[in-house]
């Protein structure tokens, strides 16, 4: 199947573009290119611009009308930069989903596969969270996850009731660590602020690394995670595609037997948590990452940063049931590969 990837030139959009080939299927990358470098479209069918160029979007269907869903990754998503600029956040990340996903409708597209963010929970006594549970985001960009995934799932109520059949999938996504095994792509921003890349640039330069927030309510203070392999990610959107009909008959036979609904009409938009269903703390990670790494950590504590909060892990009992999907590789393997990543990227960069 042709896939139209938006944000395909971005760390997990271009991880599932290999995923996708490696099962049979043809990616079409829409970028910007704002973040994401254009190494990562080489060998593919790529246009740069916007989602919410809706005359570049029609061209691309125009040009490949076999294209039967999209896999809209294209975001910003730094929790800091969104506390510092928030009008950004919600301008490129909500209204150009609008539009992208009004252009679609437009287009008869019945498929989207939408990369939302397990940062919209609030964080349980116990940390668990499934696709029920209470939501609190805190950061801008956090919201803008939640707006997205609420206007996409009016356009699918109302694209039901006037029968034309749009349905949406959002995948919460918990924390992705690591490079494609096959080593095509992975991190590359050089300064992050993500937990992952702060490691690995400490590791690979000053020795140093802050615990951002250690009074949290955990087990040992630091926040606490579900970190996923970004392999194990990209294969979840492969399932949600291969799934997708399967999926929406799966949950409409669910929502009958456990809710007792004999009529009304079926789902049309669905939630499901990408994670591994284990919680680890920032200091365990921390620890995990120091048994990998070649040069051992000085490790500091450091006050929360803005947006953040204690965290949570995921319930994935739905992707298993919806999906057959479930996690395959380890949090040991997403350390390693991702400090084989960085030394790869690194030598590949001009100096």
């Amino acid at each position: 199947m042709k896939v139209l990837v938006t944000g395909g030139a971005g760390y997990i959009g271009s991880t599932t573009c290999s995923a996708l080939e490696d099962a049979g299927h043809t990616p079409i990358v829409l970028d910007s290119l704002v973040s994401g470098p254009q190494e990562f479209t080489r060998g593919r069918v790529f246009y740069q611009g916007d989602v919410a160029d809706q005359g570049l979007v029609r061209r691309i269907f125009a040009e490949h009308p076999d294209i039967g869903a999209t896999l809209h990754f294209a975001a910003r998503i730094v929790v800091p930069e969104s506390v510092e600029h928030p009008a950004l956040y919600y301008r490129e990340n909500v209204l150009g989903s609008l539009t992208l996903f009004e252009t679609l409708a437009e287009l008869g597209q019945r498929r989207v596969i939408f990369s939302s963010s397990a940062s919209v929970y609030d964080s349980p006594q116990d940390f668990q969270v499934n696709e029920n549970s209470p939501l609190k985001p805190l950061s801008p960009y956090a919201r803008s996850k939640r707006m997205t995934e609420e206007m996409l799932e009016d356009l699918c109520v109302a694209a039901e009731q006037q029968g034309r059949g749009l349905r949406g999938i959002a995948l919460r996504y918990f924390n992705p660590i690591g490079a494609d095994p096959q080593m095509r792509s992975g991190p590359y921003v050089a300064e992050p602020s993500h937990l992952l890349g702060r490691l690995v640039s400490a590791a690979r330069g000053s020795g140093e690394f802050s615990i951002t927030g250690t009074d949290y309510p955990t087990r040992d203070g630091s926040g606490l995670r579900d970190y996923i392999h970004v392999w194990d990610l990209a294969q979840a959107h492969v399932a949600a595609l291969e799934h997708f009909e399967q999926a929406f008959e799966r949950a409409n036979a669910e929502r009958m037997s456990t809710e007792r609904v004999e009529a009304g009409p079926p789902v049309s938009f669905l939630i499901i948590n990408v994670g591994t269903g284990n919680g680890v703390t920032v200091r365990e990670l921390v620890e995990a990452f120091q048994q990998v790494s070649p040069q051992p950590l000085a490790v500091r504590e450091a006050p929360r940063r803005p947006g953040d909060s204690a965290g949570a892990y995921a319930d994935i009992g739905r992707a298993r049931r919806w999906l057959d999907w479930a996690p395959q590789c380890s949090t040991s393997e997403g350390l390693s590969s991702a400090l084989n990543w960085a030394a790869r990227w690194t030598d590949r960069q001009p100096t």
